[in-house]
């Protein structure tokens, strides 16, 4: 399949007639729709700017979210209403052209992670999150996506994984694992399967695990042993992240989903477990299926979800002595706020962790950590993402815990650039990291 250029690669100067046309697609909607409604609800009441984190770090009304809304707003009033196309000063119509593009991708791409809590403060609901992942849609859809964030996508395309690792190196990694977990829990037969038909479980990798944080993958194979449980990787299609779903291409974004979805079946696995990855979760979980128009034949669920069905049930057993420290917890605002799983994690946290303090917001109103929305992708906007960053640190800072705890890979790297770059002197951890550490094994049980 060709991958797609973006407008740094491209070195375009003028926007084509066949770029505006492609552009304007994403507006030819049915009358009634989600997307009319959402771009002709926003009355500018200004409420949402001082839930981004964009505003309340710079204090720039550019960055707040109604802007975002409006310039996608802007360019539907001139193309497809009556007054923005015959007097389109009065309703602040704006043309397609460079200036209004390389506005667009500024705002919607290098200030918004589409973290969504915007949406959630809005006074009549407007889904502004929706709203700027249509506007990146349109950007796609004309050539222009940033090339930091295309050129991941682009590998997950052509490879199976959004950091091309060979199918060799992935192997070699996991045997190295198998052999760490084996001397860990000190018994031969403990396996990390890969490839095998019929298990129960599918689970699934961010690639930055087996490129850069391995003991994931063993802290979770851990869990699987202590639990008994019946699971494979699988070497063809083993990443959880979706980028499309960033970058607003929907037919990469099917293509990606549509791979993890066959695999699942020719595996003939009875469900897919999703590691711990927030935008990865949304977009199989929630999203495929709508953009896939199919009801999967096997249960998707989150790694999350599946460690507290194992305390529930008393499949593992976790030391309550093991975490000395104070412990608090990173909610990713893709799996907590626009994915409503938000007592599992702190049930599992309560379960065997003495000392747990909430950041001040938590849960649903928990401020983004900088790192969503493709921002770690798109390295041309660090300095920014390091910028809004100041939020959370300062929350970190506030409940002087020692341990962070999040169940997203992604939040992992921004909390660990946030605890360098502000000096907070914290641990940053997996879910599953932690939870392994507490693992009370059957030969530790005798």
């Amino acid at each position: 399949m060709a991958t797609k250029t973006s407008l740094t690669e491209t070195g375009m100067e003028v926007l084509t007639n066949g770029q505006i046309t492609k552009g304007l697609e994403v507006f030819e909607q049915p009358a009634g729709s989600k997307l009319l409604t959402h771009l002709n609800s926003c009355v500018h009441c200004g409420l949402c700017a001082e839930s981004c984190i964009y505003y309340l770090t710079t204090g720039d009304d550019r960055f707040t979210p109604a802007r975002k809304v409006d310039i996608v707003s802007s360019v539907y009033r001139r193309y497809r209403t009556f007054t923005g196309k015959n007097l389109p000063w009065l309703v602040n119509a704006r043309e397609l052209n460079r200036a209004t593009t390389d506005e667009m991708v500024d705002l919607l791409f290098g200030a918004c992670t589409m973290c969504g809590r915007c949406t959630m403060h809005c006074s009549i609901g407007v889904d502004i999150a929706y709203l700027v992942r249509t506007g990146r849609t349109m950007l796609s859809n004309m050539g222009m996506v940033p090339a930091t964030l295309q050129s991941t996508v682009n590998a997950a395309v052509e490879s199976g994984n959004n950091m091309s690792i060979p199918t060799d190196e992935f192997v070699a990694t996991l045997q190295w694992m198998e052999e760490e977990l084996i001397d860990e829990v000190a018994d031969p037969n403990a396996r990390i399967p890969v490839n095998e038909t019929g298990a129960r479980i599918l689970y699934t990798l961010n690639p930055r695990e087996p490129k850069f944080f391995p003991l994931s993958i063993s802290a979770m194979a851990k869990i699987f042993f202590a639990a008994g449980e019946s699971w494979s990787l699988s070497t063809k299609m083993y990443d959880v992240t979706n980028y499309a779903y960033f970058s607003g291409n929907p037919s990469e974004a099917r293509l990606i989903a549509e791979r993890l979805r066959r695999e699942t079946g020719d595996l003939k696995a009875k469900t897919l477990v999703l590691a711990e990855c927030g935008h990865g979760s949304r977009a199989f979980r929630w999203e495929a299926p709508n953009y896939l128009q199919e009801h999967f034949p096997f249960e998707v669920k989150t790694s999350v979800e599946l460690i507290a069905e194992y305390i529930r049930d008393g499949k593992i057993r976790l030391d309550p002595e093991k975490i000395k420290d104070v412990v608090t917890l990173h909610d990713p605002c893709n799996l907590v706020r626009n994915g409503g799983i938000i007592h599992e994690q702190r049930y599992i946290l309560k379960h065997f962790v003495p000392d747990f303090v909430e950041m001040t917001p938590s849960g649903t109103d928990n401020y983004c950590c900088g790192g969503g929305g493709g921002q770690l992708a798109m390295s041309e906007y660090n300095d920014r993402r390091m910028k809004i960053a100041e939020v959370k640190a300062e929350q970190i800072r506030k409940t002087r815990a020692k341990i962070v705890v999040t169940p997203c890979h992604n939040c992992v790297d921004q909390l660990s650039q946030i605890n360098i770059t502000f000096k907070l002197g914290v641990k940053i951890v997996t879910l599953a990291e932690i939870v392994a550490d507490a693992l009370i094994l059957e030969n530790e049980k005798k």
